[in-house]
């Protein structure tokens, strides 16, 4: 799993790697480029090598991204074709395929195959939304458990609260908690709420896990 940043590296490690472990898929979190970056910058030039030599240096192994939308240049393929008006889960099916279809041009279709495209049509925090009293238990503030309600209640789903990089799930908690914390106060929330209410409330996300939960060998 190629992760956005620090965040995400530590979501997978605490929520995702044990209940995968026991249906014998064994998942591990890195960021991308050299060991020690802290990930971010999410050029497809910087992606590339990262992707192949996970899967050309395994033939068992599969390949997935989790980083989100906000984040990526316009440079990153299918970003400028997108239609601003279609639905989310459109806009992060074309985005996808024109990931794939660049890194198949690269790669070969036969590698490629054991891609598995990610991109989140929001941010990290988004997630959180998902239970707001539990996420206002976890970072510790439970006098915002009606604000963090009210955002939640605004929108069709949590996947839906990224309406702009200016009110971006991050930047609303941002204006709650002005030493919000992101690792810290992020993974907290995240282990307080759980994995399946997430996956619930979330049909992109946990779209992206069942796919990866088909790897599992019967």
């Amino acid at each position: 799993m190629i992760c956005e940043g620090q965040t995400e590296e530590a979501f997978v490690n605490n929520l995702l790697v044990e209940p995968f472990a026991l249906k014998g898929i064994y998942l591990r979190p890195a960021l991308i480029g050299k060991p020690g970056h802290k990930g971010g910058n999410f050029k497809f030039e910087r992606l590339l090598p990262d992707i192949r030599n996970r899967l050309t240096a395994d033939k068992n192994c599969y390949c997935t991204t989790f980083f989100d939308f906000y984040g990526l240049p316009t440079s990153f393929p299918g970003k400028t074709a997108l239609d601003p008006g279609s639905q989310m889960s459109t806009k992060a099916g074309a985005l996808q395929n024109a990931l794939v279809e660049k890194l198949t041009a690269s790669l070969g279709e036969d590698v490629v195959r054991r891609f598995i495209p990610f991109v989140q049509m929001y941010e990290f925090e988004a997630l959180l939304f998902s239970d707001p009293q539990k996420m206002a238990v976890g970072m510790d503030k439970p006098e915002l458990v009606g604000s963090f309600q009210s955002i939640a209640d605004a929108f069709e789903s949590p996947e839906h609260i990224n309406d702009s990089p200016q009110t971006a799930p991050s930047k609303r908690i941002e204006d709650l908690i002005y030493d919000y914390e992101k690792p810290l106060m992020g993974t907290l929330a995240a282990l307080e709420i759980g994995l399946d209410a997430m996956r619930e409330k979330c049909a992109l996300f946990n779209a992206w896990l069942q796919q990866i939960e088909t790897l599992a060998v019967e």
